[in-house]
């Protein structure tokens, strides 16, 4: 259970902010969405599940979300807590860019697990329907690179 612990934290944090108490009034506009992609450094296939609140400030939303990659000897659960910034458009496609710090937890083969900080910067396009795709870089303990493609649910 020790060496598990970690990761149940991770879903208690989760489940906070997804709980009404924690989202507040926006809590009826909030959407949630899933989302799967690669990485790089490790290198992995990862998929998750994230929510999108409305703007909380001009066109900046919070955006956490949970991947979970698997690949290169090792399972990541990264837990994210991005903010994403809108650029308007009047086209089906606009651009966003954002970031935020992650907690990442790897569990290696034989090697237990272990919890690391890190930082992600992303770059993105969205559909007005939900589609979206983004490039996101990694710094400290998360990975280089991600690329992936997600749907928010209207």
């Amino acid at each position: 259970m020790h060496r598990h612990r970690p990761f149940f934290l991770l879903l208690l944090m989760f489940a906070v902010l997804l709980s009404p108490v924690a989202v507040g009034s926006v809590h009826a506009q909030t959407r949630a969405g899933v989302e799967a992609g690669v990485s790089l450094d490790p290198d992995q296939f990862y998929f998750g599940g994230h929510i999108r609140t409305t703007p909380l400030v001009d066109r900046v939303r919070f955006r956490p979300n949970l991947e979970i990659g698997i690949g290169d000897d090792v399972t990541l659960v990264a837990f994210n807590l991005d903010f994403t910034y809108d650029f308007p458009s009047r086209q089906a496609w606009n651009l966003y860019v954002g970031g935020g710090p992650a907690v990442n937890i790897f569990n290696g083969e034989g090697s237990g697990s272990d919890v690391e900080p890190g930082f992600n910067f992303i770059v993105g396009g969205q559909h007005r329907g939900g589609l979206f795709v983004e490039l996101k870089v990694g710094a400290m303990d998360s990975p280089s690179v991600k690329f992936g493609v997600g749907y928010t649910f209207h």
